[in-house]
C-alpha cells in the first residue's frame, strides 16, 4: 500500500503537469527529487557520525543544496510558489528523519563496541595515586607570611625585571657600589636588570600607597653568583616595611622577635648587632639562637650559640623622599631574609643546591 509520502508526491506531479508548467518549476521539481533520492541513498551507506555530520550539512546545512535550491523561488511564479515550498519542506524532513534514524543507529552501534573494548578488569589491582606535597620553600614562604599576616602586615609583589632606578638608586645605593657592576648583577640594557633584592617593591609601594604602610614581599632574586653550598644565582627573599607616624627602633626589634619566636620557637632569643646597609640608618643584623644546638655551640653556628638571619634597620630619609613620603612627618623600618637560608635553617639541609635539584627523593622528606 502506498504510503502517505508517496501519494503526496504523485499529487504534486500530477498537479504540475496538469498546469503545464514552465522550464524552471519542472526543473526545480527534478533537482529535488534528485537531492532527494541521493540523500537517502548516501545516508543508508555512511558508516560513522562525522560523515553523517558533514552529509547533514552538505544537504540541509546554510550553504547546502537544498538551499541553494530554495534561494531560486523568487523567479517562480508567486501562485507557484507555496507549493513549491511544501514540496521543498516535504524534502527537508525526509532528510531530516533519514539522519535522525542513521544517527540513532551508529550511536547505537557505537556504544555496543565501546561497551565491548572497553570492559574493566575488576579483578586488577588499582594503580596508587601517589599525594603530592609543598616545595620546601613554599612551605617556608607559607609559614613566613602568615606570621607576618597575623601582626597586619600585607603581601604585595613586583616585578623580576626592575628598572636600575628601583633597584639601586631610589634606594640609596650610590654609583661606586659593588653590586651595581656588571660582574654582580645580571644587566639586561644599561637600565633594566634582574632585581637583585626585593627591596624595589619598598620605593614602589611608596610611591602608590600614602602611610600607614605595612607590607611583606617576598619573591625570586638575581645575583651573578657562582653555584656552591651556599650560593646560587638565583634564590628568594622576603622583604619587609612599616611607614608611620613615630615608627622608632623599638617597634623593629619588637616585631623581630616575635616574628623569630613563632618560627624557630618560643625559647629562640635575637641579637641585634651595628651593621651598614645604604638604604637604612641606623641599620643591624640579626641574629638567632643556633636552632640546631639552642645556642650551647655546635658545628653549624661555628660554636657560637648564634645563627645570622637576616638584616635590618631605619628607613634611610633619602628612600623616603624617592617613595614620595615627608620624612620630617613619617619615619620607618625594614627588613630583609634570605629564604632559602631559613628553610635550610629549619630543615636542617646544608646545601642549597638541593633546593632546585628536584630529586623526588629528597622533596618526598618534606
Amino acid at each position: 500500500m502506498p504510503s502517505s509520502q508517496s501519494c503526496f508526491w504523485t499529487k504534486v506531479f500530477l498537479l504540475y503537469e496538469e498546469k503545464s508548467y514552465g522550464r524552471k518549476e519542472i526543473g526545480m521539481r527534478h533537482n529535488l527529487e534528485k537531492i532527494r533520492d541521493e540523500a537517502i541513498e548516501n545516508i543508508s551507506k555512511v558508516k560513522d557520525l562525522e560523515h553523517l555530520e558533514r552529509l547533514r550539512l552538505k544537504y540541509l546545512g546554510k550553504k547546502g543544496e537544498l538551499t541553494r535550491i530554495l534561494r531560486g523561488m523568487g523567479d517562480l511564479p508567486a501562485e507557484e510558489r507555496p507549493i513549491m515550498g511544501r514540496l521543498a519542506n516535504e524534502v527537508r524532513t525526509l532528510i531530516q528523519v533519514q539522519l535522525d534514524k542513521r544517527r540513532k543507529e551508529l550511536e547505537e552501534k557505537l556504544l555496543e563496541y565501546r561497551l565491548r573494548e572497553e570492559t574493566i578488569d575488576v579483578t586488577v589491582p588499582g594503580k596508587k595515586i601517589e599525594r603530592g606535597n609543598l616545595h620546601p620553600l613554599t612551605s617556608v614562604c607559607n609559614e613566613i607570611a602568615a606570621i607576618f599576616i597575623g601582626m597586619g602586615f600585607e603581601v604585595v609583589e613586583g616585578p623580576d625585571v626592575e628598572l636600575e632606578y628601583y633597584n639601586f638608586e631610589a634606594l640609596n645605593i650610590p654609583e661606586s657600589h659593588p653590586s651595581r657592576d656588571v660582574q654582580d648583577t645580571f644587566y639586561i640594557t644599561d637600565e633594566i636588570l634582574l632585581r637583585t633584592h626585593t627591596s624595589p617593591v619598598q620605593v614602589r609601594t611608596m610611591e602608590e600607597k600614602d602611610p600607614p604602610i605595612k607590607i611583606i614581599v617576598p619573591g625570586r632574586v638575581y645575583r651573578s653568583d657562582d653555584v656552591d653550598a651556599t650560593h646560587s644565582p638565583i634564590f628568594h627573599q622576603i622583604e619587609g616595611l612599616v611607614v608611620d607616624e613615630n615608627i622608632t627602633m623599638a617597634d623593629l626589634k619588637g616585631v623581630l622577635d616575635v616574628f623569630v619566636k613563632e618560627l624557630f620557637g618560643e625559647r629562640t632569643q635575637t641579637k641585634f648587632r651595628p651593621h651598614y646597609f645604604p638604604f637604612t640608618e641606623p641599620s643591624m643584623e640579626v641574629d638567632a639562637t643556633c636552632v640546631t644546638c639552642g645556642g650551647k655551640g655546635c658545628r653549624v653556628c661555628s660554636d657560637t650559640g648564634w645563627i645570622e638571619i637576616l638584616g635590618a634597620g631605619m628607613v634611610h630619609p633619602n628612600v623616603l623622599k624617592y617613595g614620595g613620603i615627608d620624612p620630617d612627618r613619617y619615619s620607618g623600618f625594614a627588613f630583609g631574609l634570605g629564604l632559602d637560608r631559613i628553610a635550610n635553617l629549619k630543615y636542617g639541609i646544608d646545601d642549597i643546591r638541593l633546593l632546585y635539584e628536584n630529586d623526588i627523593r629528597f622533596l618526598r622528606q618534606f
